[in-house]
Order: C-alpha cells, then structure tokens, then sequence
C-alpha cells in the first residue's frame, strides 16, 4: 500500500506490530529492480504488512521516516519495523527476494 503523509505513516506504525516499508525513487534503475523483488516478496507474504512511498511523491515523508527511526536515508531502501523500532534495514542491491526472505527467517 502507498503512503503518501506523516499522518498515514503514524496511524499505521500506531496499528501494526510489524511491517516492511520500502522506499521507492522513481528516476533510478537500481530502485526500479528492488521495488520489482520487493512487490514479489509481498506478493508470496501476504500476511506481512508491506507500505511503500515513492520519494519523489513525498520527500517530507522520507525525511521523517529517516528522522524518527535515527537510521540514514537512501534509495532504494527497505526496513523491517517491529513495534515502531527499526531491526534491520538495507538498501541498493542488497534488496533482493531471497534477502528479504532470509532477514525474515531469523
């Protein structure tokens, strides 16, 4: 599901316990690839609660979500949030299917 406000991103980490949130930039190829594997993931996992943003659409959005976790903008880039703390995050190449799903095995 895309967000696109501060207030849609808060009522969500306010309701659910864990979730995976990518963040998208529409101009690169590298992030294009990520969002594809991620869309797949979410797809096979559909009991994981999966947000996206696309940066370009919502840089206040991305500032904050960078600002309230204390964890360094990039993009693309995924975090695993459980209980509104961040407990792992990635980025560039490192988004992948079998990634995701070796995170998530832990």
């Amino acid at each position: 599901m895309k967000v696109e406000s501060i207030e849609q991103f808060q009522a969500i980490i306010d309701k659910e316990k864990e979730l995976l949130f990518f963040k998208n930039s529409l101009t690169c190829p590298i992030s294009q690839k990520a969002f594809q594997e991620f869309q797949s993931f979410v797809k096979d996992h559909p009991n994981l609660p999966a947000y996206y943003l696309h940066v370009q659409e919502a840089r206040e959005l991305s500032n904050y979500i960078a600002d309230f976790f204390q964890v360094k903008h990039e993009s693309p880039q995924v975090l695993f949030i459980n209980e509104q703390v961040v407990c792992w995050h990635m980025s560039h190449w490192n988004i992948t299917y079998q990634e995701l799903e070796n995170k998530l095995a832990k």
